[in-house]
């Protein structure tokens, strides 16, 4: 069984497979998690906003980079969509299905459709199995496969269309590199012949040599397959080589939104420019000239986010009303939105 006879192929950039109606809409994403105390008498004293009030988009063929120091909610962000969280408000819209409203019994055949990439490739796999069971067991689940034959024909494609010798198909992850299990991983998520893939920090945890690999397999398969990607991530470089647009985090609220291109240069934000100039350029010239924007403070507690603006804090150009009035992310120019009344000018 080929896997480019049973995924959408086209040789058409995935730059330009990305007009027309969403694939991926969330809107107004919250995930709360209540902070209980007490032995036997249970009682909730609070809850964690780690995501609150997110809205995006993601089209077909698309990659949508979510950046952000750690802790502002990317992950949990993925988990909603994976439905690995069950969130405490608003709608995550796949295909025209409300995946949030869901009931467990009715994401199976979802399941085929959204897959991730976890960040660890080695606690992700399980290592009492071989990586052709690893590889095989969705594709047994969902009963895609039956014949035995024919599973193995498929692995093998799956490990070699992902850059490994189908004989790795008898190997523990423990025999592997991380490079090679992290290949596995992506194998794996392609096997069900998904359309959205959540890469949750997919190539933090290898070293900087392989991540180029991984990342340029990554982009190799979406223009051959023309799935999405909802990359998360807080290197930048990767998210600028790989991502066609850029959506920036802080403290469970999404404060910038624009172009890849757009948002690197031309980032309005106080919080992305500041980000951004904490991101080292490898000439020494350029580096000495460059002005860097260091933000006092610290994070807040997602657990009592301070009033109004959740940057304000930190942010040299608040003013009053960045204290008292919660900005919602609104158009600075066409395909650029960002939540920031005082450069927005209102």
């Amino acid at each position: 069984m080929s896997v480019a006879g049973n995924m959408t192929d086209t040789n058409t950039p995935a730059s330009n497979a990305v007009e027309g109606e969403p694939l991926l809409r969330v809107k107004d994403l919250k995930m709360h998690f209540p902070v209980t105390e007490g032995m036997f008498m249970r009682r909730t004293v609070g809850h964690v906003k780690a995501v609150d009030g997110v809205s995006f988009t993601v089209a077909q063929g698309e990659t949508l980079g979510l950046v952000g120091e750690s802790g502002c909610g990317k992950t949990t962000v993925g988990r909603c969509i994976l439905r690995l969280e069950d969130p405490t408000a608003g709608s995550v819209i796949f295909d025209g299905n409300d995946i949030a409203n869901k009931k467990m019994s009715e994401m199976v055949t979802l399941r085929q459709d959204v897959q991730v990439i976890f960040q660890d490739p080695f606690s992700s796999l399980n290592p009492r199995q071989k990586i052709g069971s690893i590889i095989s067991e969705a594709l047994k689940v969902h009963g895609i496969i039956t014949d035995a034959a024919e599973l193995k024909a498929r692995i093998s494609e799956l490990l070699r269309i992902c850059g490994l010798n189908p004989r790795f198909a008898d190997r523990y992850p423990h025999e592997m590199s991380g490079g090679q299990r992290q290949r596995v991983g992506i194998a794996r998520a392609l096997s069900v012949n998904p359309r959205f893939i959540v890469c949750d920090e997919a190539v933090s945890a290898l070293d900087v040599s392989i991540q180029a690999q991984v990342i340029n397999l990554l982009e190799d398969l979406q223009k051959q397959f023309n799935f999405s990607y909802l990359f998360i991530a807080h290197d930048l470089s990767v998210v600028r080589h790989l991502c066609h647009r850029v959506a920036v985090m802080y403290l469970g609220k999404i404060v910038e939104l624009a172009d890849c291109d757009e948002l690197f240069d031309n980032p309005q934000h106080p919080y992305t420019q500041a980000l951004l100039s904490a991101v080292p350029v490898p000439d020494p010239a350029i580096e000495e000239t460059r002005s860097h924007q260091i933000l006092e403070g610290e994070v807040p507690s997602p657990m009592s986010p301070p009033p109004g603006c959740v940057f304000h804090p930190r942010c040299r150009q608040a003013t009053e009303a960045c204290k008292r009035d919660i900005p919602e992310l609104q158009e600075f120019s066409p395909g650029h939105s960002l939540a920031c009344p005082v450069v927005l000018g209102k």
